[in-house]
């Protein structure tokens, strides 16, 4: 079988023969069982059993580390790791592609990783088994036949159903939000639904793609097509996922441009009949197996409190998935890398997790809280990069007012680099299960409209990152990551 042949490559990495799918997942799932023992081993600190030092005290230790800070600046800057996250990021993506969940790509992507990660010389690296989803695009168009013949481009939504083989013909409907489509819902039936919402912000604008199918399909609309969510296009669709509602019927959804969503809403608001013929061939699949892909530097003294650096390895299936989130988990590596390089080994264990099936809902990252949970006294900081790479403005952080004085004292190492701001919330899809149990989470602070002007585009390539970007947001990562794990103390978390 397909699926088969490809996670042969798999086996390589442990010098098996081929197995089948089931005795594999069995396998690796109980790797994963030995290595969660090992990790677990060592006893869970009680929270009040902690006791903190002043915020002084805390300032004079961070102080302490101008040194080290430096030196990591350095390397990752100026010295001979200059640019080495790039252009290792530059291969990954140029031999691998994009990494869809699900897809042979992916699995390519893990091997490869697993692989780099032992030739760097890190500690306890191995495959964490994920059952993950698995949907491809297929052929997909979109053709307005009235008021005239118009060729538009479309990205099919994940886990979208497809079309009949003929297509979907039909009136549309332009609306403008979901409070519109409610007030017209009558004339909804047997239509397709076109959202033409503006940009407000991502978190508000991005329950269109998500909900927009099953808001449609309440209404009997036979179709969706939702205005891709950015501020800013160059006739380019942005896919994502969408969610359906049991109790709703599943309709075919996809997103537009935001030029062709703007056309149609003119041509609807000056009464004009508009008719398009969709065809999608997307197709779900069976569950398969993924893996999350951990490494580390293991702590000298307290190796059993984990400060957890992490991006995502899986992508769309479209560019080359280098910005969302190939930088993100290159620089994650490269933090880890720096810190080998100049033979640092911090008092806690730094964790570097390369999540699976993020663009799916966090289902790796899911997969992992659930393995790990029973240690969570012993997480200081969980930390994600998963916005893009351009020139950091700071660090955005999650966690008490204590927390965040002592992230203000770290952030002022890197004066040099004039990143030294913390902003609040500093959650993310991958580490958001950790941040509402009350361990204390940072984000990169990066340029976000850039970012969302090639979010899950065909324009995602290595092309958009700019070597010496990701070199200040490596040193940033390196420098946060490593003090916090070398502090005699975890963050607070009151």
């Amino acid at each position: 079988m397909e699926l088969e042949s490809s996670r042969t490559s798999l086996q390589v990495i442990f010098g098996r023969k081929p197995i089948g799918e089931k005795m594999k997942f069995i396998l690796f799932t109980l790797v994963g069982i030995i290595q969660l023992f090992s990790l677990s081993s060592e006893k869970s600190i009680p929270k009040n059993a902690v006791s903190y030092k002043t915020l002084k005290e805390m300032k004079d230790e961070i102080a302490g580390y101008e040194d080290v800070a430096e030196s990591l600046i350095n390397l990752a800057v100026y010295g001979k790791a200059k640019n080495r996250s790039y252009e290792r990021l530059a291969v990954f993506v140029d031999t691998v592609g994009p990494r869809l969940s699900g897809s042979k790509n992916l699995d390519k992507a893990i091997e490869i990783m697993y692989k780099n990660l032992q030739q760097n010389g890190l500690e306890n690296v191995h495959l964490e088994p994920v059952k993950v989803p698995h949907w491809e695009r297929g052929e997909e168009s979109a053709v307005m036949l009235v008021p005239r013949l118009y060729k538009m481009a479309i990205l099919g939504l994940g886990s979208s159903i497809g079309t009949p083989p003929e297509g979907i013909t039909a009136e549309v409907l332009v609306v403008a939000s979901f409070d519109e489509l409610q007030r017209r819902s009558t004339d909804a039936k047997g239509k397709i639904v076109v959202y033409n919402q503006p940009f407000v912000s991502y978190a508000i604008t991005v329950q269109y793609r998500i909900h927009g199918a099953v808001e449609a399909a309440k209404v009997g609309a036979l179709a969706s097509l939702i205005r891709s969510v950015a501020s800013f296009s160059v006739y380019s669709p942005h896919t994502g996922n969408q969610e359906y509602q049991e109790d709703v019927p599943k309709i075919p959804t996809a997103c537009i441009t935001l030029e062709d969503a703007e056309m149609l809403g003119r041509l609807a608001s000056h009464g004009k009949t508009i008719v398009i013929q969709l065809k999608m061939g997307a197709k779900t699949y069976p569950d398969t197996v993924s893996f999350n892909t951990v490494a580390e530097i293991t702590g000298n003294k307290y190796p059993e409190q984990v400060v957890l650096v992490s991006g995502h390895l899986d992508s769309w299936d479209i560019g080359h998935g280098a910005l969302d989130d190939g930088s993100g988990a290159f620089i994650s590596w490269e933090a880890l890398s720096l810190v080998k390089d100049l033979g640092l080994r911090p008092k806690r264990t730094l964790r570097l997790v390369l999540w699976t099936a993020e663009e799916q809902g966090g289902i790796g990252a899911l997969q992992y809280y659930r393995l790990h949970k029973g240690n969570i006294s012993n997480y200081s900081l969980v930390m994600e990069s998963d916005a893009g790479i351009f020139l950091p403005t700071g660090l955005q952080f999650s966690g008490s007012e204590r927390a965040r004085d002592i992230m203000k004292e770290i952030m002022g190492l890197l004066k040099h680099l004039n990143v030294t701001k913390v902003f609040t919330g500093g959650d993310g899809t991958d580490i958001n299960f950790w941040i509402q149990a009350g361990v204390p989470g940072a984000s990169l602070s990066n340029d976000a409209q850039k970012y969302f002007t090639f979010h899950h585009t065909h324009g995602d390539t290595i092309t958009v990152l700019n070597p010496k970007e990701m070199n200040v947001a490596a040193a940033v990562w390196s420098v946060v990551a490593y003090v916090v794990a070398d502090l005699e103390d975890m963050l607070p978390r009151t």
